[in-house]
């Protein structure tokens, strides 16, 4: 990987920031989740916490372990991780279903986004289903997934006045990505539908369904059985 694909910054004296490009998109995604499994590979003492997100890594870290000159010598230690090219083909995924009631009160936004489209509402489901969705990180809310790979056609700006009540489990869309909101936030996102799993538990572990990495796989099901679903999960 050469010096222009990365940037390693100091945030403070317990964290800094690995970059590893300035766009949003699958294939820089590739390389943070590539990153994030060579540290888990090779591990360096001290480190806190790897958080990934969209084009960084945030490494947190304990500065009395690396000497007196803490970031100098963790940024040495990366330095060294990030010699060799980022293998951003990935180990396969792990796959989570998601199970999707799409449109009326379950996906209030289905139509405006059909006619904005120019598909049919039937079309649109089609195409969310179809799309090669990824966890690209997770963010705003606990559990709450920024997820890549949506198809272009489907591709749109968010609502112009957010909503200040979105139920837990909406699936929504905005420019090229869709989110599952995990608890009752505003938000203004466009929403196609609503899944019955819970996403976000405090007292699980892990607390959250859903991983930086993960591929997901949207099942669409019917208003019948996202009740009976839900109706089971209490």
């Amino acid at each position: 990987m050469t010096t222009e694909n990365w940037r390693i910054d100091a945030v403070g004296d317990r964290c800094l920031l690995v970059g590893l490009g300035t766009t949003v998109d699958p294939e820089t995604s590739a390389r943070v989740h590539a990153f994030v499994q060579r540290l888990r590979a090779l591990p360096i003492a001290g480190l806190r916490d790897i958080v990934p997100a969209f084009s960084t890594v945030a490494l947190h870290y304990r500065p009395e372990c690396f000497g007196p000159t803490p970031f100098a010598t963790l940024k040495t230690l990366l330095l060294e991780r990030l010699a060799q090219p980022l293998d951003a083909k990935q180990a396969a995924p792990r796959v989570i279903e998601i199970p999707v009631c799409y449109g009326g009160d379950y996906g209030p936004d289905l139509e405006d986004v059909a006619q904005r489209c120019g598909l049919s509402p039937e079309r649109v489901i089609a195409l969310h289903l179809e799309s090669a969705h990824r966890v690209y990180m997770l963010g705003f809310a606990p559990g709450f997934p920024f997820i890549g790979g949506l198809n272009p056609q489907l591709a749109m700006p968010r609502r112009t006045t957010p909503r200040t009540h979105i139920p837990p489990g909406s699936v929504a869309i905005a420019r090229e990505q869709t989110c599952i909101y995990p608890l009752e936030t505003p938000g203004g996102w466009n929403i196609l539908g609503r899944t019955p799993v819970r996403l976000f538990e405090a007292g699980a572990e892990p607390p959250c369904l859903l991983g930086p990495g993960d591929a997901i796989r949207f099942v669409r099901i019917d208003a019948i059985t996202y009740e009976a679903m839900l109706e089971a999960r209490r």
